[in-house]
């Protein structure tokens, strides 16, 4: 006999509606008020307007950073990406010494404050002798991005079903096809997943690019950052509603790739 599942009561109605409410709020405000004139008198009446939007379009030093941003998150997802599921197949796959060590130290950039971190980086690229710019950030955002794509590669490898591999070895389908036509389409989801969680905190970080940028590599929150020492424009609203727009969107396409997505043949 089946058991029935208790009904949620309205305090715990009420508290998730709450939580929703705190979260989105301060999102769609935002949108709405890149939509609105710009009145610095109290009372003063407010139109519909895509003034802000044409501005940003002209504005050249935002859109220069928001394309170094681009730059430097696509590299940093790049090779977070491709070394982080290298690290994860041999960190769930092979047995070697100091693999405790490595599986331990996969999770110090998720602990240590992004302050020390940022830091650290800036004094070993000062004794390496790096000019600080572009590499710099790059190296520093991969530094802390590699964690994320191993955590959640690793954690697909685990729930790994071996036996497919094994019926492919048995058709007589080399290690490499094995990989390609077997291993990879199965923990594709985990690799997109760690690849869009790099991008993203690539692209949003403000801390360790503080640290680790040099003259002329402003990405688009320090750019952002040093506009609002002289008050927020409603170009910044326009720029972060389009921001908001394209995550969206990039979440929209993510779960429907997963939904769409069909199991490997052998």
């Amino acid at each position: 006999e089946s058991q029935v599942r208790p009904r949620s009561s309205h305090l715990a109605r009420a508290m998730t509606l709450l939580g929703f409410l705190v979260l989105y709020i301060p999102l769609v405000s935002l949108i709405f008020f890149s939509f609105l004139t710009h009145n610095i008198q109290p009372g003063g009446v407010r139109e519909w307007t895509f003034e802000w939007y044409q501005k940003l379009a002209l504005n050249a030093p935002v859109l220069d950073s928001f394309k170094m941003s681009v730059f430097v998150g696509l590299w940093t997802t790049f090779f977070s990406t491709l070394t982080g599921t290298m690290a994860a197949l041999a960190l769930a796959r092979q047995k070697f010494f100091g693999k405790k060590i490595f599986n331990a130290l996969t999770y110090v950039p998720l602990i240590i404050p992004e302050i020390v971190l940022g830091l650290s980086l800036l004094v070993w690229f000062v004794f390496l002798k790096l000019t600080l710019g572009l590499f710099s950030i790059v190296l520093a955002h991969i530094t802390f991005s590699i964690s994320y794509v191993i955590i959640t590669v690793k954690a697909r490898l685990h729930g790994f079903d071996r036996s497919l591999e094994e019926a492919a070895k048995d058709l007589g389908a080399s290690q490499w096809n094995i990989f390609w036509k077997v291993t990879f389409p199965l923990i594709w989801p985990a690799i997109l997943s760690g690849a869009l969680m790099a991008f993203t905190l690539s692209f949003d970080d403000f801390l360790i690019t503080f640290f680790t940028s040099g003259v002329g590599s402003d990405t688009l929150p320090l750019k952002i950052y040093s506009m609002i020492k002289f008050g927020v424009t409603p170009e910044i609203n326009a720029l972060s509603a389009l921001m908001l727009g394209v995550t969206f969107l990039v979440v929209i396409v993510f779960f429907t790739s997963q939904k769409n997505s069909s199991p490997p043949s052998i």
